[in-house]
């Protein structure tokens, strides 16, 4: 069975700058892959070409045994390709319902079923309760979980978590850690972005490792944080073995 989502040989230039440099990774199917790595180590870069917001300099984006390399970021969302946002992009003046019915309309254009759909995430999610509060009233964590919830009603075959765990308190972390177990137990698979290595380890499958646009280790979490290039380039002398 081929890999729901594959990138090969992906190539991304900003003029002289050099954003992903033959980057060829694999998703497969059921699967919660994290994609770290330090700051302006292409990370992002990565998961905008994956969800079509850019295409890229060189290579290509297969997606479900499909060439998606030229599709824009609303077909891709139609077939499958669901993302968040690392700065939550909700739309403030509309209340939490209808920011997730914007999703919902993807897949169903008969408004009713879009607020049925909306209304099913939003209780999976944890938010069934502020419905019809406004986003920009939400407190930090609840507006990650509605980027959650905006993407699912898409319903995506791949859901493209960018930093959903970023500036969370703990407790509010742990919930999030859930919430993606969750989605995953749904038939989604996942691939992640994230920081906060303590949370992302035990979580994930498997783990890429970028540094300096290129895939520099990928491989089981524990053996990841063991790799000396990564505790060079990212984890510091703390993650080393033995500390």
């Amino acid at each position: 069975m081929t890999a729901l989502l594959e990138t090969r040989a992906v190539w991304q230039r900003f003029g002289g700058l050099v954003a992903n440099s033959d980057v060829s990774i694999k998703v497969e199917r059921g699967e919660i892959v994290g994609l770290i790595g330090p700051n302006g180590a292409g990370k992002s870069t990565l998961f905008n070409l994956i969800a079509g917001a850019l295409p890229p300099t060189q290579g290509s984006i297969w997606f479900d045994g499909e060439d998606v390399t030229r599709l824009p970021a609303a077909e891709r969302c139609e077939r499958g390709i669901g993302r968040t946002f690392q700065v939550v992009k909700s739309f403030e003046t509309m209340t939490v319902i209808d920011n997730v019915i914007v999703g919902a309309l993807v897949r169903n254009t008969v408004m009713k079923v879009a607020r049925r759909k909306a209304h099913e995430v939003l209780e999976f999610c944890g938010l069934g309760a502020r419905a019809d509060v406004l986003a920009s009233d939400l407190i930090p964590s609840e507006k990650r979980r509605l980027e959650v919830a905006r993407a699912l009603a898409t319903e995506p075959k791949l859901l493209l978590l960018d930093e959903c765990l970023t500036g969370l308190t703990p407790i509010e972390a742990q919930k999030g850690v859930e919430l993606v177990r969750k989605v995953r137990d749904t038939g989604v698979t996942i691939l992640m972005v994230e920081h906060v290595m303590e949370i992302v380890m035990p979580l994930v499958d498997r783990a890429i490792v970028l540094d300096l646009g290129k895939v520099l280790v990928e491989g089981k979490p524990t053996d990841v944080v063991r790799d000396p290039k990564v505790i060079t380039a990212y984890l510091g002398d703390r993650h080393a073995v033995g500390a």
